[in-house]
């Protein structure tokens, strides 16, 4: 049976937090982009989850139907904001050892 080493695990845990904090400031550089209504709103967003740039094509301003707009770009940036969740995660699961391999379940 092999000596459970406590050092060895600490170390190791602090290698995957190192990990898992690179994977996240690389994905704070990369941009996701999502459009709505047709292609008349995009947004960018970051992996930090930061919306970096909205454009919305001014056939999309209807002055009588302000709520339509709203609802494109809030679809549109909940979309991008989602890519980029989805950036991140694949990111730190790129990065993080088969924990299932180490006999830790449900991970």
């Amino acid at each position: 049976m092999a000596k459970f080493d406590m050092n060895a695990m600490l170390k190791q845990a602090q290698q995957m937090q190192q990990q898992m904090m690179e994977a996240q400031e690389q994905a704070r550089k990369e941009v996701v982009e999502a459009s709505a209504g047709g292609g008349m709103v995009t947004v960018k967003a970051n992996g930090g989850g930061e919306i970096v740039e909205i454009r919305i094509d001014p056939k999309a301003v209807d002055p009588d139907d302000p709520e339509m707009l709203a609802d494109i770009v809030m679809a549109a940036a909940n979309e991008a904001l989602r890519s980029a969740s989805d950036l991140v995660e694949a990111k730190i699961r790129g990065q993080m050892p088969d924990l299932g391999a180490l006999g830790i379940p449900g991970l």
